[in-house]
């Protein structure tokens, strides 16, 4: 396998290295494995200056030769999957397999997103005699784009490849903790012929960044994946400009386990998804509401298979959960079980890191958790589920909707009205009924409440990039 790649910020199809760099930590060992450049205002002004030429270039590129670009990059992306996901899984820490399937995951996405590029329709709405009005969709302009680090591939795929369909030039901000899977997005599109200007890649200070780009006249749009508190600080920096935005925030995702299902079977699920990527997974369930009479049944299962996760390096196959992707993560979780303890909840497993090198925390289990505690309010974004009680179906609707989030939710159950009841109450952008798999590239994601305001994915996802002009035409002048 390659080594660990030497990154460089993207500007106006030049790759280019800064004078202020900043360590890659393997989060596996907490060795340095590369740098990342930090870019300067001068980078940000030339990206913005290449922004605006490129969305000429590219907005005006019939969506036939812009899918052309899409396809030919998703075509890279899976030739060069295995290569992309060595260095996601050196700097983030998560299993290979699982980086594998991200770097996938990214093709499908650009693949979709350059099919539905050729089904941005217009209508035209009859008018009296003489008069005719077309409603147009056009491209929004240029876009500042800040991807997250738990998913460094496929949110940055997401925003680039549904803006890049609609039409638009990106000004991607990448997260400096796993920088190569921007780093590896931004390649494939070069080298499938994306004309110059029309992507840029930043490293860098993140307020910096965000405070100078967002004001300025050029940018036509913001998206963002992160924390709420980040999210609601960038949206009010873009309202100040009247700039839409797409806010992909956090969540805290509810389980809801009904009296009719199997509770082994379903402990057995919950603890497997449960510990996916760490649980670094904004839609991860956490708070399990389960139908009292199957409690200990879900428990004990819960907690066999958790207890038989395999923790260890990414690119041992065995791996099931590798680390947390920095120390902050630890200690974030470490205060979390250590609250909700203190605050009464039962310790049923963990909590507390798993050996002395690397950032590795222990699956963890907390049972009958207060609504006192922390992390019943506090997306936890790691290891650590969540076992209560729910005394009837409504009762566990309350308990999921209590919190400020509604980025997804999960409910089991064999009866009919069961599942139409939770549909009809669960406050969410995304439910996932009967299985946790959710956010697929033709469904759009995205949450109610604090977890964010738009969607991605989907033709409800590309639409956010375009604005819509509705075109008065009279045949005769008069």
């Amino acid at each position: 396998m390659p080594d660990y790649p030497q990154l460089s910020l993207f500007i106006n199809g030049q790759w280019r290295q800064t004078a202020d760099t900043i360590p890659v930590l393997n989060p596996e060992d907490e060795t340095v494995i590369g740098t990342t450049p930090m870019a300067r205002r001068t980078d940000l002004d030339d990206a913005l200056e290449a922004a605006e030429t490129g969305f000429r270039i590219w907005s005006r590129t019939p969506a036939k030769e812009r899918a052309a670009v899409l396809m030919r990059a998703a075509a890279l992306m899976r030739d060069r999957a295995d290569e992309i996901a060595h260095a996601n899984t050196l700097d983030m820490g998560k299993p290979l397999a699982a980086s594998k399937q991200e770097a996938l995951r990214g093709a499908m996405i650009m693949e979709w997103d350059a099919a539905e590029s050729l089904r941005q329709y217009g209508r035209v709405i009859e008018g009296t005699a003489g008069y005719r009005n077309t409603v147009l969709r056009q491209p929004i302009g240029p876009v500042a784009a800040f991807s997250t680090w738990n998913f460094p591939i496929s949110t940055a795929v997401r925003k680039v490849a549904s803006g890049l369909a609609a039409g638009c030039s990106i000004i991607l901000k990448a997260p400096e903790d796993t920088p190569s899977g921007a780093y590896h997005v931004a390649r494939v599109f070069q080298d499938a012929g994306l004309p110059d200007g029309v992507l840029s890649l930043l490293y860098g200070d993140a307020p910096e960044i965000s405070g100078y780009l967002i004001p300025q006249t050029a940018i036509r749009l913001v998206t963002f994946t992160g924390s709420t508190a980040v999210g609601g600080h960038l949206g009010t920096l873009a309202a100040q400009h009247m700039t839409p935005v797409i806010m992909e925030l956090g969540g805290h995702a509810p389980v809801l386990v009904c009296d009719d299902v199997d509770p082994a079977q379903m402990g057995q699920m919950g603890a497997a998804r449960k510990y996916r990527n760490s649980g670094q997974v904004c839609t991860s369930p956490t708070r399990f509401y389960v139908a009292e009479p199957l409690y200990d049944q879900f428990c004990d299962s819960f907690l066999d298979r958790a207890r038989a996760t395999r923790v260890g390096s990414g690119f041992d196959a065995a791996t099931e959960m590798g680390p947390l992707v920095h120390d902050r993560r630890l200690e974030a979780m470490s205060a979390l079980v250590e609250d909700a303890v203190q605050q009464g909840a039962e310790l049923k497993l963990g909590g507390k890191r798993h050996g002395n090198k690397g950032y590795f925390f222990e699956p963890t289990v907390l049972a009958n958790v207060p609504d006192t505690a922390r992390i019943m309010q506090e997306e936890p974004f790691g290891p650590i589920a969540i076992l209560n009680t729910m005394s009837s179906l409504d009762d566990g609707i309350a308990k999921a909707n209590s919190v400020d989030f509604g980025l997804a939710a999960y409910g089991f159950s064999h009866k009919a009205t069961n599942l139409d009841r939770m549909v009809d109450g669960i406050e969410v952008g995304q439910l996932s009924l009967n299985t946790f798999d959710t956010s697929l590239p033709e469904t759009p994601f995205g949450g109610v409440k604090s977890s964010g305001l738009g969607r991605e994915g989907g033709a409800e996802g590309l639409s956010h990039y375009t604005v819509v002009k509705n075109v008065s035409h009279r045949s005769e002048i008069g």
